[in-house]
């Protein structure tokens, strides 16, 4: 019989309207190999890995009347040709040109009498790269035991890893009275079964998908989120259908190289870039940014459970931490700090997501991670913070898809109803990649926020540097000014 959606996950339907699509997705940027990339080795590179993620093959099928969940069932239509598809830049192919392809693709929702994904290879950019775009629906995404499809398409050589034969057949799809008798069978023999139902065929779906989105994310958190005052900003208003995307560069050595000055981790530095941005956008805007003003950032973090005695044993649970912003402060080491002592108190056993579960996940797992952070800021209030950030560690190395090389990934975090503004970013081969998702009409001014978050990395690095140089004069280890200005003019 047919595999019914979780409450959790079909709540990621129930929610979704025309101005919240409830998707994930982001884009690669690559390098081709001497003989080329073209749309048809691409597909014949998904062929080859989807049966990795046979959910990818399914689609949603609702059941007569509203009695139970939706369940999922083969696509006996399914055409790869139809998810994989080819965009092209015009001339000159800019970077510029690229995000606003992205941000026009994931504005539109996905086709729901399809299984729930779409990828597109764009070519056409001014470096003779080519990039791919990839989304998918969140109800694909059931766990830290999922996987994305963009993850399994990549190899760490150049060496296409061989993979066997797909002998795939689509199951017929079950008929109506089928998925009738099927629910009928599950609510005698499960009591619990046909509360959920009853909570999700009430009016206010909406109430009931946060509900159980909140028991998934643990009700601890979500009681001590909701107990907290609003925080009024921009990024909270109404939301429209079409949306922004920015990137941003950010070298990992010059970031590793601010903590070991100033202290912390890499997530809070990061953490510290973006507060730094955004206090010079909202001073940009001449809103107030005065002492003790804030941005409450909602994370995403793993938690660790037992190894006994739970449907998680041994794995992680992901839920979320709020953290306030100090975007008040004008001193960049200062930030950082506060943000430090705020992490510092989580409890023992969490992290951001996928600093563990990374080496258990095939692939590149930073595409399925984003993807349940957003899960989770879908399940809290907008109310209570003002933005999603999510942090995935990515590996240090090169990753290849069909012997192309990925040059840098760009996560695309969804907006939920009256938030305007997401940031994903990403840790892969020595860089830090930030994708930065807006509502089109709330921040028309996106590339300023990007261009923002570039001068607040380098404004924390040159900090770094000016606090290095202090502590060496203390020590009495630097040279004499006569001695620095012999050698700036070449002297000895």
């Amino acid at each position: 019989m047919p595999s019914r959606l979780s409450a959790l996950d079909a709540s990621f339907l129930f929610m979704e309207t025309p101005t919240t699509p409830m998707h994930a997705g982001g884009v690669a940027i690559f390098a081709p190999p001497p003989d080329g990339f073209d749309h048809e080795r691409l597909v014949r590179l998904i062929k080859q890995r989807i049966p990795y993620v046979p959910r990818y093959r399914q689609r949603v099928r609702d059941v007569p009347f509203g009695v139970a969940r939706p369940v999922w069932v083969d696509d006996e239509r399914f055409d790869v040709t139809f998810h994989v598809r080819r965009s092209a830049l015009p001339k000159p192919g800019s970077r510029d040109q690229l995000n606003e392809l992205v941000a026009r693709i994931m504005s539109r929702p996905l086709d729901r009498s399809r299984p729930l994904w779409e990828m597109y290879l764009v070519e056409g950019l001014a470096d003779g790269s080519f990039a791919i775009v990839s989304k998918s629906h969140q109800s694909l995404v059931d766990g830290l035991s999922a996987v994305d499809i963009a993850q399994v398409m990549l190899d760490p050589t150049e060496e296409t890893v061989p993979v066997p034969a797909d002998s795939w057949r689509p199951r017929l799809e079950p008929t109506d009275v089928e998925l009738l008798s099927q629910a009928f069978t599950e609510l005698a023999t499960r009591p619990a079964a046909a509360v959920d139902a009853v909570r999700e065929t009430v009016t206010d779906v909406s109430k009931a998908a946060a509900h159980a989105g909140e028991r998934a994310a643990g009700l601890l958190s979500a009681a001590l989120a909701m107990a907290r005052p609003p925080v009024t900003s921009p990024l909270n208003v109404p939301i429209g259908e079409q949306r922004r995307f920015a990137t941003v560069d950010v070298s990992l050595a010059d970031l590793k190289r601010a903590r070991r000055q100033l202290g912390g981790t890499i997530n809070d530095v990061v953490l510290a870039v973006v507060t730094g941005a955004l206090r010079s956008w909202l001073q940009a805007r001449r809103l107030p940014v005065s002492q003790g003003h804030v941005v409450r950032a909602m994370l995403p973090i793993s938690v660790a459970v037992p190894s006994a005695g739970s449907e998680h044993a041994g794995g992680n649970r992901v839920s979320a931490t709020l953290v306030e912003l100090p975007v008040g402060e004008p001193d960049p080491a200062v930030r950082l700090q506060q943000i430090s002592y705020q992490l510092a108190q989580l409890e023992q056993g969490s992290h951001f997501v996928g600093a563990d579960a990374i080496v258990n996940i095939a692939g590149f797992s930073p595409p399925t991670l984003h993807a349940l952070g957003a899960r989770v800021g879908s399940t809290m209030s907008s109310r209570v913070y003002n933005l999603v950030i999510t942090n995935v560690p990515g590996p240090q190395r090169p990753l290849y898809a069909a012997g192309s090389r990925m040059l840098a990934a760009y996560p695309c975090v969804p907006l939920t109803r009256n938030q305007a503004l997401s940031i994903g970013l990403i840790s892969y081969d020595g860089g830090v990649y930030f994708g930065l998702y807006a509502d089109r009409d709330a921040l028309p001014d996106l590339d300023l926020l990007a261009a923002c978050v570039s001068e607040s990395a380098e404004e924390l690095v040159a900090r770094s540097e000016q606090s290095r140089r202090a502590l060496r004069v203390v020590k009495g280890t630097a040279p004499e000014p006569s001695v620095r200005k012999r050698k700036a003019q070449g002297g000895t």
